[in-house]
């Protein structure tokens, strides 16, 4: 939880250095060995004041991976929700494929994995991201493109798992052809789900 004002102690580009810090730290360092102290001095910025910004160093962590920069991009809006699916797709592969964001994304899986409170950071993390995600499921659901019943988490957690698989996991490269080919296999899904539920989407 935020402790000051956005405009106390440099404000705004203040809070974005120390959340570069801490990203890079846990990226390179991992959950473990990342400190509050480590991120002031990575940072420039007196200890003190991150401590009284943030308490602990999950509760920086958890701004961080929310309001940073570095693991955000913009939804599409291609009018179609396979248009849509599929630029969701590409930027989340152009995520990976840079390898500073890459390592800051392993990290934070590690740590889910091994750590608790850093299993819980990754979750808000993630509901955060599906909740910025919405619109293009509401316009789908308004233009008739996914059933009104469907459940939006299933592609998102489909479509980001395939692709932390074949990035992280398999370390393979992801061709051209992989994220059209992957969303094409999704909404084959979404539609014959919804052809034998009897409301064809299309």
């Amino acid at each position: 939880m935020t402790r000051k004002h956005e405009g106390e102690a440099g404000g705004p580009r203040r809070r974005a250095e120390i959340f570069t810090a801490t990203l890079d730290m846990l990226g390179s360092l991992g959950y473990d060995s990342l400190t509050i102290e480590g991120v002031a001095q990575h940072s420039g910025v007196n200890k003190t004041t991150i401590y009284r910004w943030w308490s602990s160093k999950s509760e920086l962590l958890r701004d961080a991976l929310l309001h940073s920069h570095m693991l955000r991009f913009e939804l599409p809006d291609t009018g179609s929700l396979r248009g849509d699916l599929t630029e969701l797709a590409e930027r989340v592969q152009a995520l990976l494929d840079d390898e500073h964001r890459r390592t800051i994304v392993e990290a934070a899986l590690v740590g889910a994995v091994r750590h608790q409170a850093m299993r819980e950071l990754v979750v808000s993390f993630l509901d955060d991201r599906f909740g910025r995600h919405q619109p293009v499921f509401e316009r789908a659901m308004a233009r008739g493109d996914l059933p009104h019943d469907a459940d939006p988490a299933l592609l998102v957690d489909a479509m980001a798992g395939a692709l932390w698989m074949r990035v992280l996991v398999r370390r393979g490269d992801v061709a051209d052809t992989y994220t059209r080919d992957l969303v094409d296999m999704l909404m084959d899904g979404v539609q014959k789900s919804a052809t034998l539920s009897g409301r064809p989407a299309r």
